[in-house]
């Protein structure tokens, strides 16, 4: 494949592809016998971006799924809750993405009169939270359930309050579910230049890994993967395209670990050769965690995710241990009116910091948390440079980045994320994204630019439709034989 017209570092360059690799890059490259052309039309040529942090069978599931979040109202979820009840007949209503700021606390009673005799399960945009109304509880443990046993669900002067608290394991067992078809989200994200993915769900064992390896050879998921999760895939094979990561921990502060037990955990994890990556939402969990790091001793490639809030006197010591923090801008644009509503406001400029963690000298990524954030990694690197909530107020000035940083957060080395850019170069694979504007046109609004080509190793799996580069083009994004 020959690709002609393409800015790199804003300069004009054709690049030719052979056998998944780059094998020429020159100002102008005549085309070979029977080879296939592409015009980029002096778009910049870019490393295929690498969401470092995304739950992809929920992400999945949550396509179909009620949105239940801002910026609804109580009388709009209803509304909104209601249609779906009415299209599922006496199938389950699944909503996500729920936030208190909507109707308050959610439990059945609330549910029930939204929505009495169809069964329904919300989850709460934390991800750790479902709430089910009367009908739902009833097909879970009632007398129609055929379930015995006890559970894990809410109870209130022993009544059900319809809440269930980091109860997904439990709650598979009482659903009879397929897992969610892939294939769309995966081209949703080719469609945006991504290639390769890291899950980074706790959870994740043997069958979850093999289920991921199977979509793959499929072609229901169209980029790497790089799969995290327990112990249990410290045996997990690897191929070309899938390999296990970090023993992945997800810490609570409601019952964070025992730091020796803890500290044991995490040196297991370094002898098993693996890096260890851990849920860090508030500062309780942080501290804990960088506590047993340096007490374990860091192996390089070990991860703070999230780290949603980093006091001052953290950034330093995050720096000296070498921990990189894989965390998520955009839920400043997202999330950051309920942040101002809901916090103190001595810690919002300690939230989702970026640029204080790079002057300190720690490598810093940045992965979606889809469904928990959306899969855009451009409106992601957009909200890393104007770090704007969706009502325009401005949170952590000193923490915005430039456009190159903010590239660099998705275009850094899948199995090392944290470090610069990675450039384009003759023998590298080529997992290339291609940009309707050149690089100095599209870093003046990152949120705006489309990808109008998607090559993974060297195979288009997007190609936006002709003339619709503007815009991201609804055109198929199946995988496509230039």
């Amino acid at each position: 494949m020959l690709i002609r017209d393409v800015d790199i570092d804003g300069v004009a360059r054709s690049v030719r592809i052979r056998g998944g690799r780059i094998l020429a890059i020159a100002p102008t490259l005549p085309a070979e016998p029977g080879e296939r052309a592409f015009d980029g039309g002096g778009g910049a040529l870019l490393p295929g971006l690498h969401d470092h942090h995304i739950h992809l069978f929920a992400a999945a599931a949550a396509r179909s799924s009620v949105d239940c979040g801002p910026p609804l109202d109580a009388t709009g979820l209803a509304q909104r809750l209601g249609e779906a009840a009415v299209a599922a007949g006496s199938c389950w209503v699944r909503g996500v993405g729920y936030h208190d700021a909507v109707a308050g606390e959610l439990d059945r009673d609330v549910l029930d009169a939204w929505l009495g005799d169809t069964p329904i399960r919300v989850q709460h945009c934390s991800g750790r939270l479902w709430i089910f109304n009367s009908a739902a509880l009833d097909r879970l443990v009632g007398e129609a359930s055929g379930q015995a046993g006890p559970d894990p669900l809410e109870r209130r002067a022993g009544r059900l309050t319809g809440r269930l608290y980091d109860g997904d394991e439990w709650l598979k067992t009482r659903l009879v579910s397929q897992r969610p078809d892939l294939a769309g989200l995966s081209a949703e994200l080719a469609r945006r230049g991504v290639t390769g993915v890291t899950d980074t769900g706790h959870a994740n064992d043997l069958r979850t890994y093999e289920a991921l390896g199977a979509a793959q050879r499929r072609g229901d998921i169209l980029q790497d993967l790089l799969v995290f999760g327990g112990t249990e895939l410290d045996d997990a094979p690897a191929s070309a395209h899938i390999c296990a990561g970090a023993v992945k921990f997800h810490l609570h502060d409601d019952d964070l670990p025992d730091p020796a037990e803890f500290t044991r955990a995490i040196a297991r994890a370094h002898d098993a050769d693996r890096n260890v990556a851990v849920h860090c939402v508030t500062v309780a969990d942080l501290v804990v965690t960088l506590g047993c790091l340096a007490d374990a001793g860091v192996r390089g490639g070990d991860r703070i995710e999230h780290a949603s809030l980093v006091p001052p006197d953290l950034l330093d010591w995050i720096a000296a241990l070498g921990v990189t923090v894989v965390t998520q801008p955009h839920f400043i644009r997202e999330r950051g009116d309920g942040y101002l509503r809901d916090l103190d406001p001595a810690e919002i400029p300690w939230l989702y910091r970026a640029g204080s963690l790079i002057a300190a000298g720690a490598p810093i990524a940045a992965g979606s948390d889809a469904p928990y954030g959306k899969p855009d990694p451009w409106a992601s690197m957009q909200a890393s440079i104007h770090r704007r909530t969706a009502s325009g107020v401005t949170l952590g000035e000193t923490e915005r980045l430039t456009p190159e940083q903010a590239l660099a957060l998705y275009s850094g080395a899948s199995d090392a994320p944290g470090g610069p850019s990675r450039q384009l170069r003759v023998g590298m694979v080529a997992d290339l994204c291609l940009l309707d504007r050149p690089w100095a046109a599209a870093r003046r609004m990152l949120g705006q630019v489309a990808v109008t080509l998607t090559l993974k190793s060297g195979r288009p799996i997007w190609i936006a439709a002709p003339r619709e580069s503007s815009a991201r083009s609804a055109a198929t994004a199946e995988p496509v034989d230039l």
